[in-house]
Protein backbone atom coordinates (compact mmCIF):
# COMPACT_ATOMS: atom_id res chain seq x y z
CA UNK A 1 0.00 0.00 0.00
CA UNK A 2 1.26 3.37 -0.80
CA UNK A 3 1.87 6.01 1.97
CA UNK A 4 1.79 9.29 1.40
CA UNK A 5 4.51 11.85 1.66
CA UNK A 6 2.13 14.30 2.97
CA UNK A 7 -0.66 14.34 4.89
CA UNK A 8 -2.67 17.46 6.00
CA UNK A 9 -5.60 16.94 8.58
CA UNK A 10 -8.49 19.09 7.81
CA UNK A 11 -9.78 19.70 11.01
CA UNK A 12 -6.84 21.68 11.62
CA UNK A 13 -7.95 23.98 8.93
CA UNK A 14 -11.47 24.57 9.75
CA UNK A 15 -12.96 27.18 11.32
CA UNK A 16 -15.44 25.23 13.00
CA UNK A 17 -13.37 22.25 14.23
CA UNK A 18 -15.50 21.44 17.42
CA UNK A 19 -15.41 17.73 18.75
CA UNK A 20 -19.08 17.11 17.34
CA UNK A 21 -17.61 17.59 13.53
CA UNK A 22 -18.74 14.15 12.39
CA UNK A 23 -16.30 11.63 10.74
CA UNK A 24 -18.58 11.33 7.80
CA UNK A 25 -18.70 15.23 7.30
CA UNK A 26 -14.42 15.65 7.76
CA UNK A 27 -13.90 12.86 5.06
CA UNK A 28 -16.61 14.46 2.71
CA UNK A 29 -14.71 18.06 3.16
CA UNK A 30 -11.65 16.23 2.80
CA UNK A 31 -12.90 14.46 -0.53
CA UNK A 32 -14.31 18.45 -1.93
CA UNK A 33 -11.14 19.82 -1.18
CA UNK A 34 -8.83 17.12 -2.52
CA UNK A 35 -10.81 17.52 -5.92
CA UNK A 36 -10.04 21.13 -6.28
CA UNK A 37 -6.62 21.19 -5.83
CA UNK A 38 -4.12 20.78 -8.66
CA UNK A 39 -0.86 18.52 -9.43
CA UNK A 40 2.01 20.66 -10.69
CA UNK A 41 5.98 20.15 -11.27
CA UNK A 42 6.14 18.85 -7.38
CA UNK A 43 3.35 17.27 -6.28
CA UNK A 44 2.59 14.46 -8.57
CA UNK A 45 -0.71 12.92 -6.56
CA UNK A 46 -3.31 14.40 -4.50
CA UNK A 47 -5.81 11.70 -2.54
CA UNK A 48 -8.32 12.20 0.21
CA UNK A 49 -8.45 10.18 3.14
CA UNK A 50 -10.12 9.83 6.12
CA UNK A 51 -10.52 13.17 7.17
CA UNK A 52 -7.30 14.28 5.71
CA UNK A 53 -5.57 15.46 2.00
CA UNK A 54 -2.67 12.86 1.25
CA UNK A 55 -0.13 14.46 -1.69
CA UNK A 56 2.59 12.25 -2.88
CA UNK A 57 5.58 14.56 -4.38
CA UNK A 58 7.13 13.91 -7.60
CA UNK A 59 9.94 11.33 -6.77
CA UNK A 60 12.61 12.16 -9.76
CA UNK A 61 12.46 15.97 -8.64
CA UNK A 62 13.02 14.69 -4.94
CA UNK A 63 16.06 12.58 -6.47
CA UNK A 64 17.24 15.65 -8.60
CA UNK A 65 16.89 18.69 -5.83
CA UNK A 66 18.36 16.93 -3.22
CA UNK A 67 21.45 15.54 -4.96
CA UNK A 68 21.98 18.52 -6.56
CA UNK A 69 22.02 20.70 -3.26
CA UNK A 70 24.19 18.21 -1.40
CA UNK A 71 26.78 18.13 -4.05
CA UNK A 72 26.71 21.88 -4.34
CA UNK A 73 27.16 23.12 -0.59
CA UNK A 74 29.40 20.59 0.67
CA UNK A 75 29.62 21.20 4.48
CA UNK A 76 27.43 23.97 4.26
CA UNK A 77 24.39 21.68 3.42
CA UNK A 78 21.49 22.34 5.58
CA UNK A 79 22.57 25.73 6.92
CA UNK A 80 21.98 27.23 3.83
CA UNK A 81 18.13 26.83 4.18
CA UNK A 82 15.56 29.23 4.42
CA UNK A 83 15.27 28.83 7.69
CA UNK A 84 18.24 30.39 8.69
CA UNK A 85 17.31 33.59 6.51
CA UNK A 86 16.25 35.77 9.04
CA UNK A 87 18.47 34.47 11.75
CA UNK A 88 20.76 37.75 12.51
CA UNK A 89 24.28 36.69 12.36
CA UNK A 90 26.03 37.63 15.98
CA UNK A 91 29.03 36.92 18.28
CA UNK A 92 29.25 34.77 20.95
CA UNK A 93 31.22 33.87 23.60
CA UNK A 94 31.27 30.05 25.16
CA UNK A 95 32.66 29.44 28.55
CA UNK A 96 33.28 26.01 29.10
CA UNK A 97 35.10 22.97 30.41
CA UNK A 98 37.40 25.42 33.23
CA UNK A 99 38.93 22.97 35.56
CA UNK A 100 40.85 24.08 38.65
CA UNK A 101 44.53 23.74 38.09
CA UNK A 102 46.33 20.70 40.53
CA UNK A 103 42.86 19.57 41.60
CA UNK A 104 40.70 16.60 39.51
CA UNK A 105 39.46 16.94 36.31
CA UNK A 106 36.36 15.02 37.27
CA UNK A 107 33.42 13.89 34.78
CA UNK A 108 31.26 17.45 35.39
CA UNK A 109 34.51 19.22 33.27
CA UNK A 110 34.74 16.42 31.03
CA UNK A 111 31.16 16.95 30.04
CA UNK A 112 31.39 20.78 30.08
CA UNK A 113 34.09 20.37 27.26
CA UNK A 114 32.38 18.26 24.98
CA UNK A 115 28.82 20.30 25.39
CA UNK A 116 30.46 23.66 25.11
CA UNK A 117 32.58 22.56 21.73
CA UNK A 118 29.09 21.19 20.11
CA UNK A 119 27.28 24.73 21.14
CA UNK A 120 30.58 26.40 19.38
CA UNK A 121 30.43 24.62 16.54
CA UNK A 122 27.42 24.68 16.42
CA UNK A 123 27.35 28.33 15.73
CA UNK A 124 30.31 28.52 13.89
CA UNK A 125 28.86 26.33 11.42
CA UNK A 126 25.75 28.54 11.41
CA UNK A 127 27.96 31.61 10.66
CA UNK A 128 28.20 33.05 13.94
CA UNK A 129 31.59 34.63 15.60
CA UNK A 130 32.57 32.75 18.61
CA UNK A 131 34.63 32.88 21.43
CA UNK A 132 35.75 29.59 23.09
CA UNK A 133 37.38 30.61 26.88
CA UNK A 134 38.21 28.20 29.25
CA UNK A 135 37.85 30.20 32.57
CA UNK A 136 40.29 28.17 35.03
CA UNK A 137 40.47 28.13 38.47
CA UNK A 138 44.47 29.28 38.84
CA UNK A 139 43.71 31.83 42.09
CA UNK A 140 42.74 31.37 45.83
CA UNK A 141 44.17 29.75 48.81
CA UNK A 142 44.84 26.62 47.14
CA UNK A 143 47.82 27.81 45.51
CA UNK A 144 49.07 28.79 48.71
CA UNK A 145 48.60 25.14 49.85
CA UNK A 146 50.37 24.25 46.28
CA UNK A 147 52.86 26.82 46.62
CA UNK A 148 54.49 25.06 50.10
CA UNK A 149 53.60 21.71 49.37
CA UNK A 150 55.90 21.83 46.17
CA UNK A 151 59.12 23.36 48.19
CA UNK A 152 58.80 20.19 50.25
CA UNK A 153 57.10 17.33 47.94
CA UNK A 154 57.86 19.30 44.34
CA UNK A 155 59.95 18.18 41.72
CA UNK A 156 61.14 20.25 38.82
CA UNK A 157 61.55 17.16 36.53
CA UNK A 158 58.67 16.07 36.89
CA UNK A 159 56.79 19.42 36.95
CA UNK A 160 58.08 19.90 33.49
CA UNK A 161 56.72 16.00 32.33
CA UNK A 162 53.81 15.74 33.92
CA UNK A 163 52.81 18.64 35.24
CA UNK A 164 48.81 18.50 35.80
CA UNK A 165 49.73 14.78 37.63
CA UNK A 166 52.42 16.00 39.90
CA UNK A 167 50.60 19.05 40.80
CA UNK A 168 48.00 17.35 41.51
CA UNK A 169 50.45 14.25 43.71
CA UNK A 170 51.47 17.50 45.94
CA UNK A 171 48.58 19.24 46.02
CA UNK A 172 47.16 15.68 47.81
CA UNK A 173 49.92 15.44 50.30
CA UNK A 174 50.05 19.21 51.19
CA UNK A 175 46.38 18.53 52.42
CA UNK A 176 47.27 15.91 54.63
CA UNK A 177 48.92 18.27 56.42
CA UNK A 178 46.76 21.09 55.98
CA UNK A 179 45.20 21.12 59.63
CA UNK A 180 49.08 21.89 61.19
CA UNK A 181 49.00 25.42 62.14
CA UNK A 182 52.35 25.93 60.88
CA UNK A 183 51.60 24.58 57.35
CA UNK A 184 48.40 27.08 57.00
CA UNK A 185 50.55 29.93 58.32
CA UNK A 186 52.91 29.22 55.40
CA UNK A 187 50.08 29.03 52.93
CA UNK A 188 48.74 32.06 54.16
CA UNK A 189 51.62 34.12 53.69
CA UNK A 190 52.73 32.26 50.56
CA UNK A 191 49.54 33.57 48.81
CA UNK A 192 49.36 37.06 50.62
CA UNK A 193 53.08 37.16 48.88
CA UNK A 194 50.92 36.17 45.37
CA UNK A 195 48.65 39.07 46.15
CA UNK A 196 51.32 41.33 46.63
CA UNK A 197 52.45 40.83 43.65
CA UNK A 198 55.95 39.36 45.21
CA UNK A 199 58.11 38.90 42.15
CA UNK A 200 59.55 35.55 43.10
CA UNK A 201 56.16 33.56 44.53
CA UNK A 202 54.82 34.62 41.31
CA UNK A 203 56.90 33.25 39.05
CA UNK A 204 56.56 30.05 40.91
CA UNK A 205 52.92 30.66 40.63
CA UNK A 206 53.15 31.35 36.89
CA UNK A 207 55.36 28.36 35.88
CA UNK A 208 52.77 26.24 37.26
CA UNK A 209 49.60 27.87 35.53
CA UNK A 210 51.41 27.46 32.01
CA UNK A 211 52.97 24.27 31.87
CA UNK A 212 49.48 23.29 32.87
CA UNK A 213 47.89 24.65 30.09
CA UNK A 214 50.60 23.61 27.73
CA UNK A 215 49.67 19.91 28.82
CA UNK A 216 45.38 21.06 28.45
CA UNK A 217 46.48 22.24 25.06
CA UNK A 218 47.88 18.72 24.14
CA UNK A 219 44.97 16.81 26.20
CA UNK A 220 42.24 19.02 24.46
CA UNK A 221 43.77 18.08 20.86
CA UNK A 222 42.98 14.67 21.37
CA UNK A 223 39.62 15.56 22.28
CA UNK A 224 39.51 17.95 19.32
CA UNK A 225 38.89 20.55 21.26
CA UNK A 226 40.86 23.93 21.16
CA UNK A 227 40.58 27.65 22.87
CA UNK A 228 40.66 31.22 21.89
CA UNK A 229 41.87 32.33 25.59
CA UNK A 230 42.48 30.45 28.54
CA UNK A 231 40.92 33.09 31.25
CA UNK A 232 41.00 32.68 34.86
CA UNK A 233 39.94 33.68 38.38
CA UNK A 234 43.84 35.21 38.64
CA UNK A 235 42.52 37.95 35.61
CA UNK A 236 40.08 39.56 37.97
CA UNK A 237 42.00 40.82 41.12
CA UNK A 238 41.92 44.51 40.72
CA UNK A 239 38.90 44.30 38.58
CA UNK A 240 37.10 42.47 41.39
CA UNK A 241 37.68 45.28 43.87
CA UNK A 242 36.58 47.83 41.19
CA UNK A 243 33.30 45.97 41.06
CA UNK A 244 32.96 45.76 44.50
CA UNK A 245 33.37 49.23 44.61
CA UNK A 246 30.60 49.46 42.45
CA UNK A 247 28.72 47.64 44.12
CA UNK A 248 29.00 49.72 47.11
CA UNK A 249 28.47 53.18 45.12
CA UNK A 250 24.97 51.87 44.00
CA UNK A 251 23.93 51.64 47.22
CA UNK A 252 23.70 47.58 46.67
CA UNK A 253 26.33 46.19 48.59
CA UNK A 254 24.65 45.78 52.35
CA UNK A 255 25.92 44.34 55.56
CA UNK A 256 24.21 41.17 57.49
CA UNK A 257 24.62 41.16 61.09
CA UNK A 258 27.39 38.82 60.88
CA UNK A 259 29.34 41.35 58.64
CA UNK A 260 28.97 39.45 55.21
CA UNK A 261 28.31 41.30 52.28
CA UNK A 262 25.17 40.37 50.42
CA UNK A 263 22.99 41.66 47.46
CA UNK A 264 19.36 42.03 47.98
CA UNK A 265 17.59 39.87 45.17
CA UNK A 266 13.94 39.91 46.29
CA UNK A 267 11.27 42.24 45.25
CA UNK A 268 9.76 43.44 48.16
CA UNK A 269 13.76 44.54 49.29
CA UNK A 270 13.09 42.87 52.51
CA UNK A 271 16.31 40.44 52.04
CA UNK A 272 13.87 37.63 51.89
CA UNK A 273 16.57 36.32 48.92
CA UNK A 274 19.86 37.42 48.97
CA UNK A 275 23.22 36.72 47.53
CA UNK A 276 26.19 36.36 49.77
CA UNK A 277 29.21 38.63 47.66
CA UNK A 278 31.66 38.76 50.49
CA UNK A 279 32.89 37.18 53.41
CA UNK A 280 32.69 38.87 56.92
CA UNK A 281 36.79 39.43 56.51
CA UNK A 282 36.44 41.38 53.18
CA UNK A 283 37.74 38.14 50.60
CA UNK A 284 35.32 37.17 48.12
CA UNK A 285 34.52 33.67 47.53
CA UNK A 286 34.22 31.46 45.30
CA UNK A 287 30.77 29.05 44.35
CA UNK A 288 30.27 26.76 46.46
CA UNK A 289 27.28 24.02 46.48
CA UNK A 290 26.12 24.59 49.65
CA UNK A 291 24.92 27.43 49.75
CA UNK A 292 25.11 30.92 46.97
CA UNK A 293 28.05 32.84 47.20
CA UNK A 294 28.76 35.06 44.06
CA UNK A 295 32.41 35.98 43.66
CA UNK A 296 33.21 39.23 42.57
CA UNK A 297 35.49 37.82 40.36
CA UNK A 298 32.47 36.19 37.92
CA UNK A 299 30.98 39.68 37.95
CA UNK A 300 34.43 41.36 37.35
CA UNK A 301 34.45 39.00 34.27
CA UNK A 302 31.27 38.83 32.60
CA UNK A 303 31.76 42.95 32.24
CA UNK A 304 35.25 42.68 31.18
CA UNK A 305 33.84 40.38 28.37
CA UNK A 306 31.50 42.77 27.04
CA UNK A 307 33.99 45.81 27.26
CA UNK A 308 36.36 43.60 25.44
CA UNK A 309 34.31 41.52 22.67
CA UNK A 310 30.79 43.45 22.90
CA UNK A 311 29.12 40.05 22.42
CA UNK A 312 25.52 39.71 21.32
CA UNK A 313 25.09 36.47 23.18
CA UNK A 314 26.92 34.90 25.99
CA UNK A 315 26.68 30.90 27.61
CA UNK A 316 28.08 29.52 30.12
CA UNK A 317 28.45 25.61 30.46
CA UNK A 318 28.35 24.05 33.83
CA UNK A 319 26.25 20.75 35.46
CA UNK A 320 23.01 22.11 37.10
CA UNK A 321 23.80 22.24 41.06
CA UNK A 322 25.47 25.87 39.62
CA UNK A 323 21.90 26.70 37.82
CA UNK A 324 20.89 29.51 41.35
CA UNK A 325 24.28 31.14 41.09
CA UNK A 326 23.97 31.83 37.38
CA UNK A 327 20.51 33.27 37.95
CA UNK A 328 21.88 35.32 40.46
CA UNK A 329 24.56 36.39 38.72
CA UNK A 330 22.82 37.36 35.97
CA UNK A 331 20.25 39.04 38.79
CA UNK A 332 23.20 41.01 40.65
CA UNK A 333 24.59 42.39 36.81
CA UNK A 334 20.95 43.71 36.05
CA UNK A 335 20.91 45.55 39.17
CA UNK A 336 23.86 47.14 38.51
CA UNK A 337 22.58 48.06 35.82
CA UNK A 338 23.53 46.01 32.59
CA UNK A 339 20.48 45.23 30.60
CA UNK A 340 22.96 42.55 28.57
CA UNK A 341 22.54 40.50 31.36
CA UNK A 342 19.38 38.92 29.82
CA UNK A 343 21.53 38.02 26.51
CA UNK A 344 23.58 35.97 29.24
CA UNK A 345 22.69 32.17 29.16
CA UNK A 346 23.63 29.22 31.59
CA UNK A 347 23.06 25.87 29.81
CA UNK A 348 23.03 23.01 32.60
CA UNK A 349 23.73 19.66 32.34
CA UNK A 350 22.88 16.21 34.53
CA UNK A 351 25.37 14.48 35.88
CA UNK A 352 27.19 10.73 34.94
CA UNK A 353 27.20 8.21 37.22
CA UNK A 354 29.33 5.27 37.28
CA UNK A 355 32.03 6.29 34.98
CA UNK A 356 35.51 4.53 36.57
CA UNK A 357 38.75 3.48 34.53
CA UNK A 358 40.54 0.63 35.25
CA UNK A 359 42.68 2.46 37.64
CA UNK A 360 39.59 3.30 39.51
CA UNK A 361 37.69 7.24 39.99
CA UNK A 362 38.27 9.36 37.45
CA UNK A 363 41.42 11.73 37.96
CA UNK A 364 42.81 13.25 34.93
CA UNK A 365 41.19 13.48 31.50
CA UNK A 366 43.52 11.86 29.37
CA UNK A 367 42.49 8.57 31.80
CA UNK A 368 39.75 9.02 29.92
CA UNK A 369 41.02 9.12 26.62
CA UNK A 370 43.75 6.06 26.96
CA UNK A 371 40.93 3.89 28.74
CA UNK A 372 38.19 4.85 25.59
CA UNK A 373 41.36 3.96 23.67
CA UNK A 374 42.46 1.00 24.87
CA UNK A 375 39.24 -0.92 25.24
CA UNK A 376 37.90 0.08 21.58
CA UNK A 377 41.75 -0.85 20.63
CA UNK A 378 40.55 -4.10 22.42
CA UNK A 379 37.23 -4.77 20.70
CA UNK A 380 38.67 -4.30 16.99
CA UNK A 381 41.29 -6.74 17.28
CA UNK A 382 38.67 -9.35 18.38
CA UNK A 383 36.58 -8.73 15.60
CA UNK A 384 37.19 -10.67 12.58
CA UNK A 385 36.13 -7.89 10.30
CA UNK A 386 38.68 -5.21 11.35
CA UNK A 387 40.66 -4.79 8.05
CA UNK A 388 44.52 -3.99 8.66
CA UNK A 389 44.37 -0.43 9.51
CA UNK A 390 47.32 2.10 8.79
CA UNK A 391 47.25 3.55 12.07
CA UNK A 392 44.68 1.81 14.15
CA UNK A 393 45.61 3.31 17.75
CA UNK A 394 44.21 6.39 16.31
CA UNK A 395 41.81 4.97 14.52
CA UNK A 396 40.65 3.26 18.13
CA UNK A 397 40.90 6.88 20.10
CA UNK A 398 38.42 8.40 17.14
CA UNK A 399 36.01 5.64 17.13
CA UNK A 400 36.15 5.11 21.12
CA UNK A 401 35.13 9.54 21.43
CA UNK A 402 32.35 8.88 19.18
CA UNK A 403 31.07 6.30 21.54
CA UNK A 404 31.59 8.41 24.25
CA UNK A 405 29.98 11.55 23.01
CA UNK A 406 26.86 10.16 21.16
CA UNK A 407 26.56 7.89 24.86
CA UNK A 408 26.62 11.82 26.59
CA UNK A 409 24.41 12.94 23.91
CA UNK A 410 21.67 10.94 23.26
CA UNK A 411 19.17 12.20 25.95
CA UNK A 412 18.14 15.57 27.34
CA UNK A 413 21.88 17.57 28.64
CA UNK A 414 19.83 18.04 31.30
CA UNK A 415 19.19 14.29 32.61
CA UNK A 416 21.49 12.48 34.71
CA UNK A 417 22.75 9.06 33.64
CA UNK A 418 24.89 5.59 34.56
CA UNK A 419 27.75 5.48 32.43
CA UNK A 420 28.37 2.32 30.97
CA UNK A 421 31.51 1.50 28.70
CA UNK A 422 30.04 -1.64 27.54
CA UNK A 423 26.97 -0.42 26.45
CA UNK A 424 28.96 3.11 24.94
CA UNK A 425 31.34 0.43 22.78
CA UNK A 426 28.86 -1.89 21.47
CA UNK A 427 29.35 -2.20 17.53
CA UNK A 428 25.38 -2.83 17.22
CA UNK A 429 22.41 -0.66 18.10
CA UNK A 430 22.60 3.55 18.56
CA UNK A 431 26.10 4.54 19.36
CA UNK A 432 28.94 6.14 17.81
CA UNK A 433 30.74 3.30 17.22
CA UNK A 434 27.77 2.36 14.99
CA UNK A 435 28.03 5.96 13.48
CA UNK A 436 31.59 5.54 12.72
CA UNK A 437 31.75 1.86 11.08
CA UNK A 438 28.45 2.86 8.79
CA UNK A 439 30.98 6.64 7.32
CA UNK A 440 33.73 3.92 7.08
CA UNK A 441 31.85 1.66 4.64
CA UNK A 442 30.05 4.24 3.16
CA UNK A 443 33.95 5.69 2.39
CA UNK A 444 35.44 2.55 1.48
CA UNK A 445 32.22 1.88 -1.21
CA UNK A 446 33.00 4.94 -3.12
CA UNK A 447 37.05 4.35 -3.00
CA UNK A 448 36.01 0.96 -4.38
CA UNK A 449 34.18 2.36 -7.47
CA UNK A 450 36.17 5.29 -8.34
CA UNK A 451 34.99 9.04 -9.28
CA UNK A 452 31.68 9.69 -8.86
CA UNK A 453 30.02 12.71 -11.23
CA UNK A 454 26.41 14.20 -10.65
CA UNK A 455 26.45 15.82 -13.63
CA UNK A 456 25.43 12.34 -15.51
CA UNK A 457 23.30 10.96 -12.96
CA UNK A 458 19.83 9.32 -13.98
CA UNK A 459 17.41 10.03 -11.28
CA UNK A 460 15.12 7.64 -12.35
CA UNK A 461 17.13 4.85 -11.16
CA UNK A 462 16.61 5.86 -7.31
CA UNK A 463 13.24 5.53 -7.17
CA UNK A 464 13.13 2.23 -4.56
CA UNK A 465 11.46 2.92 -1.53
CA UNK A 466 14.98 2.36 0.31
CA UNK A 467 16.49 5.17 -1.81
CA UNK A 468 13.51 7.27 -0.94
CA UNK A 469 13.78 6.82 1.94
CA UNK A 470 17.30 7.82 2.24
CA UNK A 471 16.80 11.13 0.19
CA UNK A 472 13.63 12.22 2.40
CA UNK A 473 15.41 12.04 5.56
CA UNK A 474 18.37 14.19 3.83
CA UNK A 475 16.01 16.87 2.72
CA UNK A 476 15.03 16.93 6.85
CA UNK A 477 18.37 17.99 7.97
CA UNK A 478 18.05 22.02 7.74
CA UNK A 479 15.10 21.29 10.15
CA UNK A 480 17.53 19.19 12.83
CA UNK A 481 19.84 21.69 12.75
CA UNK A 482 17.33 24.19 13.00
CA UNK A 483 16.06 22.88 16.10
CA UNK A 484 19.27 22.39 17.86
CA UNK A 485 19.98 26.21 16.77
CA UNK A 486 16.76 27.18 19.16
CA UNK A 487 17.54 24.82 22.10
CA UNK A 488 21.32 23.84 22.20
CA UNK A 489 20.31 20.30 22.55
CA UNK A 490 22.56 17.93 20.51
CA UNK A 491 20.45 14.92 20.71
CA UNK A 492 18.13 16.21 17.72
CA UNK A 493 21.09 15.37 15.77
CA UNK A 494 22.20 12.46 17.39
CA UNK A 495 18.70 11.00 16.92
CA UNK A 496 18.77 12.27 12.88
CA UNK A 497 22.18 10.74 12.36
CA UNK A 498 21.50 7.24 13.68
CA UNK A 499 18.34 7.34 11.93
CA UNK A 500 20.59 8.29 8.42
CA UNK A 501 22.54 5.38 9.04
CA UNK A 502 20.24 2.41 9.77
CA UNK A 503 18.32 4.19 6.47
CA UNK A 504 22.07 4.23 4.79
CA UNK A 505 22.95 0.41 5.80
CA UNK A 506 19.15 -1.02 5.31
CA UNK A 507 20.04 0.72 0.97
CA UNK A 508 23.66 -1.09 1.40
CA UNK A 509 22.31 -4.09 1.38
CA UNK A 510 19.40 -3.97 -1.00
CA UNK A 511 20.54 -1.49 -3.54
CA UNK A 512 24.31 -3.01 -4.70
CA UNK A 513 26.41 -0.82 -6.61
CA UNK A 514 28.73 -3.72 -7.92
CA UNK A 515 26.66 -6.14 -10.55
CA UNK A 516 24.48 -3.24 -11.61
CA UNK A 517 24.25 -1.35 -14.89
CA UNK A 518 26.15 1.57 -15.03
CA UNK A 519 23.57 4.22 -14.92
CA UNK A 520 22.36 2.63 -11.80
CA UNK A 521 25.55 1.90 -10.35
CA UNK A 522 26.42 5.73 -10.85
CA UNK A 523 22.84 6.78 -9.40
CA UNK A 524 23.49 4.69 -6.52
CA UNK A 525 26.72 5.58 -5.44
CA UNK A 526 25.61 9.55 -5.36
CA UNK A 527 22.73 8.76 -3.21
CA UNK A 528 25.52 6.99 -0.73
CA UNK A 529 28.25 10.17 -1.56
CA UNK A 530 25.27 12.23 -0.22
CA UNK A 531 24.39 10.30 2.66
CA UNK A 532 27.74 10.05 3.84
CA UNK A 533 28.15 13.52 3.35
CA UNK A 534 25.53 14.90 5.17
CA UNK A 535 26.75 11.77 7.91
CA UNK A 536 30.38 13.89 8.86
CA UNK A 537 29.15 17.14 8.74
CA UNK A 538 26.75 16.27 11.43
CA UNK A 539 29.78 14.11 13.24
CA UNK A 540 32.17 16.69 13.03
CA UNK A 541 29.44 19.32 14.46
CA UNK A 542 28.75 17.45 17.76
CA UNK A 543 32.62 16.94 17.57
CA UNK A 544 33.76 13.76 16.82
CA UNK A 545 36.40 13.14 13.65
CA UNK A 546 34.60 10.49 10.99
CA UNK A 547 37.18 7.70 10.21
CA UNK A 548 37.36 6.22 7.14
CA UNK A 549 38.55 2.84 7.58
CA UNK A 550 37.65 0.47 10.65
Amino acid sequence: RHVADFQLSVASILEDSSSDCLAQDLHLQAQQLAERLKCDSVVSEISAGPGTVNFTINKELLAKTVLQQVWKDGSDYGVKSELFSTVPRQKAVVEFSSPNIAKKFHIGHLRSTIVGNFIANLKVALGHEVVRINYLGDWGMQFGLLGVGFQSFGNKEKLKSSPLQHLFEVYVQINKAAEDENTKKLAKDFFRKLEEHDEQTLSIWKQFRDLSIEEYIRIYKRLGVHFDEYSGESFYQEKAQEVLKMLEDKGLLQKTVKGTGVVDLSEKKDLSMFSTVMRSDGTSLYITRQFLIISFRDLAAAIDRMNKHSWDTMIYVTDKSQSNHFQHLFQILKLMGYDWAERCQHVSFGLIQGMKTRRGEVIFLEDVLNEVRSRMLQNMTSTKTTKELQDPVETAEKVGLAALIIQDFRGLLSSDYQFSWDRALQSRGDTGVFLQYTHARLHSLEQMHGNIELTDVNVACLLEPDAISVLQHLLRYDEVLYRSSQDLQPKHIVSYLLTLSHLAAVAHKTLPVKGSAPDVAQARLCLFHAARSVLANGMKLLGITPVTQM
